[in-house]
């Protein structure tokens, strides 16, 4: 960071905790979202941003900030939630995520969010995006640096190899490419689907330096992303971590948490959070879903009346 002391671990710990908080309460206001993918990469966001990476939120448009680019934009919330820790924007934004005219869209949308380094969500296009800024920087003579954090259900797509040939083959030493490896994605675990594993081998057959770390380590994920070697592939090998009232089954799924175990263990979380989440249950979501329903009906069936079952 530019604009302040880079804090101490311990203080970096505390963002962390104060970040989870905040992501339950968004993707609850909001009534659908995926925690997994976005709890997953708290500790990775507040690393880049707190001690890694040169940026002033005075300044967002620094010429020589490094540049972040969030590839599995589906984790955008703990984005968004950082940028409030940063100072970017306004916290009381946050509740605003997935609203009608909110810059919290529910994939990165630079129209509606300038600071945002390039709208993202289409899997496996960040990597390719963020080649083209570390070119850019080599063009222009510049010395900032690009950070891209893909997902491991999204190096499926084969997008990603061609990228990682084109920056092996150029030689991008401005670049790092971080794996947020939670073994999940949308529909279901990774290694059932489609196992990209071994992840660090293949990239290093194509000429990048491979290090695999604990993600939610502060003492792992600092020392290496402040390795100076070129084309860094930083792979994580941690689950996703949560509040511990969800139930984590799938990393691309809204799930709500068990009622009773927010009861037991949320305490020291605020109890309200379980009140906040009680959305998902709302009447009026119900009324939402049931008009959707009717609105992809087909042509002879958008005359009849139909309801969600009754629980």
């Amino acid at each position: 960071m530019t604009d302040r002391t880079a804090p101490s671990v311990d203080e970096l710990k505390r963002i962390a905790r104060r970040m989870r908080v905040n992501l339950v309460r968004m993707i609850g206001a909001a009534g659908s979202g995926h925690p997994g993918g976005s709890l997953s990469e708290v500790e990775l966001l507040i690393a880049l941003y707190f001690r890694v990476m040169r940026h002033d939120a005075k300044n967002p448009n620094l010429p020589d900030r490094d540049r972040f680019i969030l590839s599995k934009g589906h984790g955008c919330p703990a984005l968004y939630a950082t940028y409030a820790e940063a100072g970017y924007i306004d916290s009381a934004l946050l509740n605003t995520l997935r609203k009608l005219g909110s810059p919290l869209q529910g994939h990165p949308d630079k129209r509606m969010l300038p600071i945002l380094e390039s709208s993202t969500g289409s899997l496996g296009q960040g990597l390719s995006i963020g080649i083209g800024t570390a070119l850019a920087a080599k063009l222009d003579k510049r010395d900032y640096h690009t950070f891209v954090m893909v997902g491991d259900g999204e190096v499926q797509e084969g997008q990603n190899w061609e990228a990682a040939m084109f920056a092996g083959f150029h030689k991008l030493a401005n670049l790092t490419c971080i794996v947020d490896n939670n073994q999940q994605q949308l529909d279901g675990f990774v290694k059932d689907i489609l196992d990209p594993a071994p992840l660090a081998e293949k990239f290093r057959a194509f000429g990048w330096f491979a290090v695999e770390v604990d993600g939610h380590d502060f003492e792992q994920v600092i020392p290496a992303l402040e390795v100076a070697s070129p084309l860094r592939l930083l792979r994580t090998r941690s689950k996703v971590r949560a509040c511990p009232s969800w139930r984590i089954i799938r990393s691309g799924t809204a799930l709500r948490p068990s009622r009773s175990r927010c009861k037991r263990q949320c305490r020291s979380w605020k109890q309200r959070l379980c009140r906040r989440l009680e959305c998902f249950r709302t009447a009026a979501v119900k009324r939402r879903f049931a008009l959707d329903c009717r609105r992809v009906a087909a042509p002879h069936e958008r005359e009849e009346t139909w309801e969600p079952a009754q629980r």
